[in-house]
């Protein structure tokens, strides 16, 4: 298998069910113009978020790295008039972009965008109340992603479902780097889910137009 055998089928996929609209295409595009890195999901994953809200009843939604938003739309899109969905951004002009995007997706009275680093923000989160999530996905720099799942965790109740991205690194998962901080941020988080009762979990490995990665599904039981 090669990667242009990847890209053909996820193009595949996606032109047959899971076709881009203005909307999505736009954010893209906007993201692009704006500079951002092109590392939001691929359109077929976008479309998994927005089943997996669905199929969760989602009315309450966390995302921990919004970037441009795309991945914001296809979340968003899942929830129910009187639904939220709260996106955690660091960078203030990766921030504004994605606002931009959302109200141009119309989804700008469900979804707030607060910006400053997660760790700084989440304290902010459970002092308001606002929890529990449904469904958190946590997109974000990978060193903090087991600081990410235990926030997630003390804003989640039995049920919530809780996606982290980017967990395979191009199958460098396997090998301790001590140099690399992101695989050692998602080795510490597989340990931490490992050992967490209150998690049932997996990992499934993907390939596409992002490469070969991964992603991490948990569901909180207790």
């Amino acid at each position: 298998m090669t990667n242009h055998q990847w890209n053909a089928v996820d193009a595949y996929f996606t032109e047959t069910i899971s076709p881009a609209d203005e909307a999505l295409t736009a954010a893209l595009s906007a993201s692009a113009a704006a500079g951002l890195p092109e590392i939001a999901v691929a359109p077929n994953q976008g479309k998994l978020l927005h089943l997996l809200a669905h199929m969760q009843g989602a009315r309450n939604i966390l995302e921990i790295g919004t970037l441009g938003g795309y991945s914001t739309i296809w979340l968003a899109r899942a929830l129910p008039a009187d639904g939220r969905l709260i996106t955690l951004e660091y960078n203030p002009a990766h921030a504004d972009v994605a606002r931009a995007n959302i109200a141009h997706a119309g989804l700008d009275k469900l979804v707030e965008v607060r910006t400053g680093a997660a760790l700084d923000t989440l304290p902010q989160l459970e002092a308001e109340g606002a929890g529990p999530f449904d469904l958190v996905f946590i997109d974000a720099d990978k060193v903090n992603n087991p600081r990410y799942v235990e926030w997630a965790l003390k804003l989640s109740r039995p049920g919530t479902v809780i996606i982290v991205d980017n967990v395979v690194r191009g199958g460098k998962i396997t090998t301790p780097d001590p140099d690399d901080p992101a695989i050692t941020g998602t080795r510490e988080l597989f340990d931490l889910v490992a050992a967490e009762p209150r998690l049932d979990a997996t990992a499934v490995q993907t390939v596409g137009t992002k490469g070969y990665d991964g992603l991490l599904l948990a569901r909180v039981v207790s």
